[in-house]
């Protein structure tokens, strides 16, 4: 797959994902904290399904050619 999600993106999908994560696993959240595994996933992959559905790019490698 193409990545289409850039570097501060990234960033900010891991940090959010590894919170969520973090809280759910201390029992500070409820079960859904365990979906910061999304966006944990798709920033580490570089790819966002959602972001190809809608058109979308952050990648400015991507962007080039």
């Amino acid at each position: 797959m193409k990545h289409n999600v850039g570097g501060w993106d990234r960033g900010l999908r891991i940090a959010v994902g590894l919170v969520l994560i973090g809280l759910a696993a201390t029992g500070t959240v409820g079960w859904w904290g365990w979906l910061g595994v999304v966006p944990l996933l798709t920033g580490l992959a570089g790819t966002c399904p959602a972001y190809s559905l809608l058109g979308m790019n952050t990648c400015p490698l991507s962007k080039k050619g």
